[in-house]
This record gives C-alpha cells, sequence and structure tokens, in this order.
C-alpha cells in the first residue's frame, strides 16, 4: 500500500504543479487543490500503518498510533481550504473584471525583465530612458 500512495502523491504533486504554472486562473486552482491533496496523503502516509487508538490504560504506547501526523494533515486540510477559497475569489474578481480569467503579462514585469537582461549582458547603459528608474527601483523597491 506505501508504493502505490507514493505514486499517487507523486502524480498529484506533478499533476498539480503542471496546473499551477498555468495561465488560467482555473486550472491554477485546481493545481493548488490537487497540491493541498497531496500534502494530504503524504502526511498520512508518512504516519505509518494504523494502530490502536492512543486511549489511557487500554493500550500500550508501542501499540498506539501516532496522532501527529492526523493533526498535521487536519492542518493541512485547513491550510489548503482557506487558500482555494483565496484563489477562487481572485478568480472571480478576475472574470468581473476583466471577462476572462487569463492570466495576462505586466507592462512594469517585462520592463524590469528586459533592463535586467540587457544590464546582465553588459550594455546596461543601452536601454533607454528608463534605466536610471529601474535601478533606482531595484535598490530601493517596488515604486
Amino acid at each position: 500500500m506505501s508504493l502505490s500512495m507514493i505514486l499517487v502523491v507523486g502524480a498529484l504533486t506533478g499533476i498539480g504543479t503542471y496546473l499551477a504554472t498555468s495561465r488560467v486562473l482555473s486550472r491554477i486552482v485546481l493545481g493548488f487543490a490537487l497540491l493541498g491533496h497531496a500534502a494530504v496523503l503524504a502526511l498520512i502516509t508518512a504516519g505509518g500503518p494504523a494502530g490502536d487508538p492512543p486511549l489511557v490504560d487500554r493500550t500500550e504506547p508501542a501499540d498506539s498510533s501516532n496522532p501527529l501526523p492526523q493533526a498535521l494533515s487536519l492542518t493541512a486540510i485547513v491550510i489548503s481550504f482557506g487558500l482555494t477559497l483565496f484563489l477562487l475569489a481572485l478568480a472571480r474578481r478576475q472574470q468581473k473584471v476583466t471577462g476572462n480569467d487569463l492570466v495576462e503579462d505586466d507592462i512594469e514585469d517585462r520592463r524590469i525583465a528586459t533592463t535586467r537582461a540587457s544590464r546582465s549582458a553588459g550594455d546596461g547603459d543601452a536601454v533607454g530612458e528608463g534605466s536610471g528608474r529601474a535601478v533606482q527601483a531595484d535598490e530601493d523597491g517596488p515604486s
């Protein structure tokens, strides 16, 4: 059973990562949901086989199950649920504002990326007027 759970966790992680790196918000939400499920399954798998319930004077400590992976799994479920709701709210707002759920490039991000690329190529002054502003934004943080 452990090998099959490891394969399922790996498949969920791979598919979730693929979906989360998409440019469509509905796929991003599904990707993070799959990553949350993968985390819960990984924690349960790491907990080992089920044991007796940890009740006082009924089971010995060696025979009882470890409650820590179960507590961590519940915490991961709550965090995953909150993140999914937050992403759904962002996707709904994006759909209301723009009419679609496609994440577009930010013009300022493109400008900074081209400035950094040209500066790393050795011709930082050949970018144009905006190069001084980009250097200042890099040193002081976002403007």
